[in-house]
């Protein structure tokens, strides 16, 4: 999975808060873009996918499914920080959908957490670090400017030597 996702194509100016409702809705309106910024092999299924449970409604912000991977791929929009709670809700979507609505014939579903920050820590400790199905990545709604893409990557350089040292 990529990390950053890069959305400058939804025309955002990079000095305003965007909700994620604004967000969702640029991206189906510039579905095409969306779809090459995923990858290959993404298929568009539903937007705010209603799943009823016995006792419960629950909406999926964002449904694809692969036919590479042969399975359903479940996003969800975060207009900040990835937190634990958005893990855990992930994770409840994942399972529910591999329970009410994955073939037989489709491998295991995929989540993807889409925010604007990862914090390292909350991927390390929860259930991102040891399930191969659980995604989080960052986006952004333009490319920084070239002084802060150089902080960026110093800060991931100086990140990954720490990281190697332990």
């Amino acid at each position: 999975m990529k990390d950053p996702y890069i959305f400058e194509f939804l025309g955002f100016p990079n000095d305003i808060d965007v909700s994620e409702s604004k967000i969702e809705t640029a991206l189906i309106n510039h579905l095409q873009q969306f779809l090459m910024e995923l990858g290959k092999g993404f298929a568009f299924v539903a937007r705010r996918q209603h799943i009823v449970t016995d006792t419960s409604d629950f909406y999926i912000d964002l449904v694809f499914y692969n036919y590479y991977l042969k399975c359903f791929v479940l996003i969800d929009l975060k207009t900040d920080k990835l937190t634990h709670a958005a893990i855990g809700q992930m994770n409840m979507y994942v399972r529910m959908y591999n329970d009410l609505k994955r073939s037989e014939d489709d491998n295991p579903t995929i989540g993807i957490i889409l925010c604007t920050e990862k914090d390292e820590t909350i991927v390390k400790y929860s259930v991102l670090a040891e399930n191969e199905q659980f995604f989080a990545s960052r986006y952004r709604l333009y490319l920084p400017k070239e002084e802060d893409l150089k902080q960026l990557i110093e800060t991931s350089r100086i990140y990954l030597e720490l990281k190697q040292q332990y």
